[in-house]
């Protein structure tokens, strides 16, 4: 424990991966990779920097004296100002041209835009083991009939399978959105005070093709294949709302699915996974509650908001730029990827070893079945001459009488037998019976299942099978 506040999302939340890559070490390195990046570029254009300045600075990438940064940064008023003293005090040799030709945001978003990068890779990595456990689940059950629900009312029979395919294509949708935008993605490069290049055309004696060199010989040594054509002082904060958007798109999916599980768990069908000590409750010792289930769907409603916080700053930004960008920006990235790698370690964590109990899920379906066997009674009726407007009304108001005596008396269902009795129906009680083979009920769900497996989930999987194989982290 510590005397200050932590944000939960770093104490109890999110994997110590994703927790590591928005820490400070991690920031300030990738700060200086830049300034190296920078340094490197410039003298294979020309710029007399020597060989001996930036292996001095490549040595001290990571040795970061976080203390004399904050001293400096007190002094300065100015984060990157202090760095850049921080590490020409461990680079003596460099320290004039560290930054050549850069303002803040060179380093600054840059960075951003590199830790973002590497977040989305790690999002990628848990959801398609997620994936694969939806995948496996969806075959391992997909004849398993069981209630369908609309507004929470029992409806015509699915499969515990099919049902999977509904979760894990909600996945697939954020998954391909994660892949889009982080393939659109660029780094800023070296764009100047405000976009226009004029320090570093300066640097090189109006030599607009070595200016342009330069910003594509950066972008190739921060790991990307290009920068963005044109800036302000910052790259479009568009960016930030797309990845944002995709990350809302995580929480979305998680919250729907942690939802259905609360209420499977509650209807006693699928359980989360239950460790051996583990207390539902303080006071009611017999209680398994969805802790896992509860917890994404919290954090899914905070990851959901993201967006907001980068369209009103992309929205306010004037001109080249406003600085009321970098506080929020401090706040809502980090923390938008510690919630989706959250909810995501959660959503594996819980389909890693979900209890199913299929003789309950039966149970819930016999107690339905003659409602649900109306329709396909109705069908056998009219194929005899019968009239459907007639019948349906007939079945209607015996199935609210059947209803009555269940919700009213405690009573069992006897809709079958009231059906058998009407002289309207014209079918014995052998010929209903026959209609209620539970298979006939669930339609292609089975056939559903095989085919979005094999044609959308698997060409995923194999893609990416390098990935798979990841375990789940939740600590509290």
């Amino acid at each position: 424990m510590t005397e200050v506040y932590i944000t939960p999302l770093v104490e109890r939340f999110a994997t110590k991966e994703m927790a590591t890559l928005w820490g400070a070490q991690r920031k300030f390195s990738t700060w200086r990779k830049c300034w190296v990046a920078l340094a490197e570029a410039e003298k294979e254009l020309g710029l007399p920097i020597t060989d001996e300045q930036i292996a001095e600075l490549r040595a001290h990438v990571d040795d970061i004296d976080f203390a004399k940064a904050e001293a400096y940064e007190r002094k300065l008023r100015h984060d990157v100002m202090a760095h850049v003293h921080a590490y020409g005090d461990v680079a003596p040799k460099a320290k004039g041209i560290i930054h050549l030709g850069a303002t803040s945001c060179y380093v600054s978003d840059n960075t951003d835009l590199i830790l973002m990068r590497e977040g989305l890779q790690m999002l990628i990595k848990t959801a398609v083991n997620v994936l694969a456990r939806l995948k496996n689940f969806a075959l391992e059950y997909k004849d398993l009939p069981t209630l369908g629900f609309t507004h929470f009312q029992p409806a015509q029979l699915v499969t515990v399978g099919k049902r999977a395919t509904l979760w894990a294509q909600d996945l697939l949708f954020d998954f391909e959105s994660i892949e889009i935008v982080l393939a659109r993605l660029r780094c800023r490069g070296v764009k100047g005070t405000t976009g226009t290049q004029a320090s570093f055309l300066e640097l090189f004696d109006g030599d607009h093709e070595k200016v342009r060199k330069l910003d594509q010989l950066v972008a190739k040594k921060l790991g990307f294949t290009n920068s963005y054509p044109v800036t302000g002082q910052t790259y479009s904060r568009k960016v930030d709302t797309q990845i944002l958007q995709a990350l809302a798109g995580l929480g979305e999916s998680v919250h729907k699915f942690g939802s259905d599980m609360r209420l499977l768990q509650n209807l006693k069908e699928i359980e989360e996974p239950f460790e051996a000590d583990q207390i539902g409750s303080s006071a009611m010792a017999y209680k398994r509650n969805p802790m896992r289930s509860e917890r994404a769907c919290a954090i899914s409603r905070y990851l959901m908001t993201a967006p907001l916080h980068s369209l009103f700053t992309a929205g306010t930004q004037w001109f080249e730029r406003t600085l009321d960008d970098s506080a929020i920006r401090r706040i809502s990235l980090p923390e938008a990827f510690l919630a989706a790698d959250a909810v995501l370690n959660l959503y594996l964590n819980i389909m890693e070893r979900p209890a199913v109990y299929p003789k309950i899920i039966e149970k819930h379906v016999r107690a339905e079945l003659p409602f649900m066997a109306t329709e396909n009674i109705l069908m056998a009726c009219v194929k005899k001459g019968g009239d459907r407007q007639a019948l349906h009304e007939v079945i209607r108001k015996h199935s609210q009488a059947a209803a009555a005596v269940v919700k009213q008396e405690g009573g069992e269902n006897d809709l079958l037998d009231r059906l058998a009795k009407d002289k309207a129906i014209a079918m014995s009680r052998a010929e209903i019976d026959a209609t209620l083979n539970l298979r006939e009920f669930v339609g292609r769900a089975p056939e559903q299942v095989t085919e979005f497996c094999a044609e959308f989930l698997d060409p995923v999987l194999k893609r990416h099978k390098a990935l798979l194989g990841l375990g789940s982290d939740v600590r509290v």
